[in-house]
């Protein structure tokens, strides 16, 4: 693999330096002086509609972000990724995800390190479709004969901000009349509340861990299989053998995992497991296996049509040049924002209520992707990375936070999210009720982009100390997108959207975006706590001062 390129020594980044340093952002201006502004600034990207026009850009700061996503070969290093090269260095694997929504038959066919990786996947999708299709029929059915009403997926990261956002916002698909439940705080109030009002004659839990080890997902696991045993006694089912407690878990629970000697120990049937490859990261690993909650509940056709909006922005980004080329713009913009222009946080703000989950989905994959300060080859970086994914839907974050967007001293980027023909079509009194939540849309943009003067609040009457309070500086950097309408294939184009605008992001910091060893620590380090919590005051002797304290008070006021 070849060692990254410091950014900070290109002609580009000079460029950049330069442009900052005589930089005066002026939208108003710009806009005035400029009638074809947004029209080289408003770009397609399959069925979206991306407008950059109110960004903080010249032609000038554009062209020399393009160039120095080729100094920092971007296009070379995706092409790797596509051709299945190891560059997830730090844990030596290719980094397939694109892999997972290759289409049937595409051609040439994709082999890595021996591996026939389209027949793998679309094996494993055939199964998929087969098993969904047989709860949605009610053919599968539960210990006592009883047809699935609910599943409970069990899992966390990236085994569960991804289907819990896709179920969420494609709710208007679920039309089987299977909910689906998703469980992953290790917390028991997250298990107590999901299983709450559930009949366990027709729950199926899917217990989602590729290695079958996740400390969250196991313990989860373990307590879902409890509860069923318990409440199938409790409604008057025979669980008291071994045999009749096997025969219930292997009714009521599937696997999403390779590692079907562990699947088989939990009760599960391995027949009953589907699998991935290590080449899939979890936070990009919602169009796999891990996406069998969504195939059950909103369908297979459902399913695949999501994967063809991730794959046709696969193929935008490998065929578009790069100054035409949607998320790589999109990643250079934010990399103008935070090397230049200071900026720690970006947020996302989807006009559609269904996306109320996109923010918290996009934070574990931008956040945990480039939350880096070494380079791919182990060297330091030499620029900041990463930025601080953050958002709410709607109007409910007009009423929050963005009093700090408009008028606070904090320069934060912005994506606009929105949909022309919502999913629930309301009128208020013959008022289309969508148009007005648009009209806020619209209107947000154009308040952060232009402002208001001095001069335009004292011609509405205000005087003295009010002006000021009531002017607005404008020239705060927003993008727009529009879809027609969320469609699963939208879907799936806006989350590989962001997936390909991280990458360009860490191919220009020369950062590894595919692992997280940043997490593991934490993790190591409660498996020792957790002794000294419970009791053992050898290992409470080997915490430091502040974790014995808190411990101290746990274990006063535990009742």
């Amino acid at each position: 693999m070849t060692a990254p390129i410091d950014p900070t020594t290109t002609s580009a980044w000079a460029e950049l330096s330069a442009h900052q340093a005589s930089f005066t952002p002026d939208l108003r201006g710009w806009f005035a002086s400029d009638a074809t502004r947004v029209e080289r600034f408003s770009l397609p990207l399959a069925d979206l509609h991306v407008d950059l026009s109110k960004n903080l850009v010249t032609d000038e700061i554009l062209s020399s972000l393009v160039k120095l996503a080729e100094e920092t070969g971007v296009a070379d290093r995706y092409a790797a990724m596509l051709a299945g090269e190891h560059i997830n260095t730090t844990e030596d694997r290719a980094v397939l995800h694109t892999a997972l929504r290759r289409p049937a038959g595409m051609e040439p066919a994709l082999e890595v390190d021996g591996q026939d990786v389209d027949g793998d996947v679309q094996s494993v999708l055939s199964a998929i479709d087969a098993f969904a299709d047989r709860v949605r029929s009610g053919e599968w059915k539960g210990v006592t004969g009883k047809a699935v009403t609910h599943i409970v997926n069990i899992g966390i990261g990236g085994s569960d901000l991804g289907p819990v956002m896709v179920y969420e916002a494609l709710e208007p698909y679920a039309n089987a009349g299977i909910e689906a439940r998703f469980v992953s705080n290790i917390d028991p109030t997250d298990m107590g509340q999901k299983v709450k009002g559930l009949d366990p004659e027709t729950t199926l839990f899917i217990v989602a861990s590729k290695t079958f080890t996740t400390l969250e997902t196991l313990t989860n696991a373990r307590l879902a299989r409890d509860w069923l045993w318990d409440s199938l006694a409790e409604a008057g089912v025979s669980v008291a053998t071994d045999a009749e407690k096997d025969d219930a878990v292997a009714h009521h629970f599937v696997a999403v995992s390779t590692a079907l000697d562990k699947v088989a120990a939990f009760g599960i049937d391995p027949a009953n497991a589907f699998g991935f490859w290590d080449w899939v990261g979890g936070r990009y690993s919602v169009d796999s296996a891990i996406g069998l909650s969504l195939a059950i509940s909103l369908g297979p056709d459902t399913f695949r049509e999501l994967l063809a909006g991730f794959h046709a922005v696969d193929r935008h980004v490998a065929e578009t040049p790069l100054e035409k080329n949607v998320p790589v713009l999109m990643g250079l913009l934010n990399v103008w924002y935070v090397n230049f222009l200071g900026a720690q946080s970006h947020a996302v703000l989807p006009y559609a209520q269904q996306l109320h989950r996109f923010a918290a989905y996009l934070q574990q994959l931008t956040m945990e992707s480039n939350g880096k300060s070494v380079m791919w080859d182990g060297s330091p970086v030499t620029t900041e990375t990463g930025e601080i994914f953050w958002g709410e839907p709607g109007t409910n974050g007009q009423h929050a936070f963005y009093q700090l967007i408009h008028q606070g001293t904090k320069l934060i980027p912005a994506d606009f999210i929105a949909v022309v023909n919502p999913a629930y079509p309301l009128e208020d009194g013959g008022q289309d009720v969508h148009a007005l939540f648009l009209a806020n849309y619209l209107a947000q943009t154009k308040a952060l982009a232009f402002g208001k003067t001095a001069e335009e609040v004292e011609a509405e009457g205000t005087t003295g100390a009010l002006v000021a309070a009531r002017t607005f500086a404008g020239n705060k950097p927003t993008t727009s997108i529009f879809a027609p309408s969320l469609t699963p294939s939208v879907l799936g184009q806006l989350i590989a959207l962001y997936e390909h605008i991280t990458f360009t992001q860490s191919v220009v910091w020369g950062i590894n975006a595919f692992d997280q060893w940043g997490v593991e620590l934490g993790k190591k380090l409660a498996l020792e706590i957790a002794p000294a919590i419970e009791g053992d005051d050898a290992a409470l002797s080997a915490q430091d001062a502040s974790t014995q304290a808190l411990i101290a008070f746990y274990r006063a006021n535990r009742a």
